[in-house]
């Protein structure tokens, strides 16, 4: 039954490319956010800007969705949070359940932002006996051993897994089967599903290690550019001197005798 694949790019029948899909919902917070302020028009490049894209790459997204804007004008904020919204599905109301009600998955059930963007958490899923019944964000858990007729009954389609990794592939498959074919994942591993599935992970604990390789990578260039010796020239009998002749400075300062504020490279 399960294939390994992650990933299914339903959107490509519809002309719109996986990449622009992934740009979407940027799209929309930056909108949302004008929306709010009573902004009625957004040039491509004020949009792109607050999107954190450039502005051909924005205006080449929008005409998969038949959105040219006018020129001179811009584009109308109101009319381009219904398009995007319609094209994401969240024109309407998505069930969803969130299996693993530990730390992270009670933190996922009191986040404030499914709602407003379509999306209800129908119930609250754990293996423990002693969290069955519990309130969460004024949700009462309910036990897995019931997590194919809650699916059935709430007609859920988008599951998160918030378990232990080593539970996790055993819930997907349980999800799956009951009739889950989209799932957020937040445990730390690959999950195999079947064609027809689609899979998007999160995982914290590798976007900071991510982090840390910049951050170390930084830090490393610092210290180069601190211990990096001073040029030197080849004079015409051979020896090394400086370019400042004779009582150059080697620690790279300044004319007032302070180290310059950007280093040379």
């Amino acid at each position: 039954m399960a294939t390994g694949r992650t990933h299914r790019p339903a959107t490509r029948s519809r002309g719109i490319p996986e990449a622009t899909v992934a740009r979407l919902p940027l799209y929309l917070r930056a909108l949302t956010g004008l929306s709010e302020r009573s902004v009625p028009t957004v040039s491509s490049e004020e949009l792109a800007t607050a999107a954190g894209v450039n502005s051909a790459k924005l205006r080449k997204d929008f005409s998969y969705l038949g959105s040219y804007g006018t020129r001179g004008v811009g584009y109308d904020v109101e009319y381009l949070v219904y398009q995007i919204s319609r094209e994401l599905g969240l024109t309407q109301d998505w069930p969803v359940v969130i299996v693993g009600i530990g730390n992270l998955g009670a933190a996922l059930a009191n986040y404030g932002g499914f709602a407003s963007r379509g999306f209800r958490v129908a119930a609250l899923i754990d293996a423990d006996p002693a969290m069955a019944g519990k309130p969460v964000a004024g949700i009462p858990v309910r036990h897995s051993d019931q997590l194919e007729e809650i699916i059935r009954d709430n007609g859920v389609s988008i599951g998160v897994i918030a378990t232990p990794a080593g539970a996790a592939q055993q819930v997907c498959d349980r999800l799956v089967a009951a009739g889950v074919t989209s799932i957020l994942n937040f445990a730390p591993t690959v999950l195999s599903v079947p064609d027809g599935v689609d899979v998007r992970k999160v995982d914290l604990s590798i976007e900071l290690q991510i982090l840390a390789f910049h951050e170390q990578r930084k830090a490393g260039e610092d210290v180069r550019d601190v211990a990096a010796p001073p040029p030197t020239t080849v004079a015409q009998d051979g020896a090394s001197s400086s370019p400042a002749g004779d009582g150059a400075r080697t620690d790279r300062e300044g004319p007032d005798g302070e180290l310059p504020a950007v280093m040379p490279a």
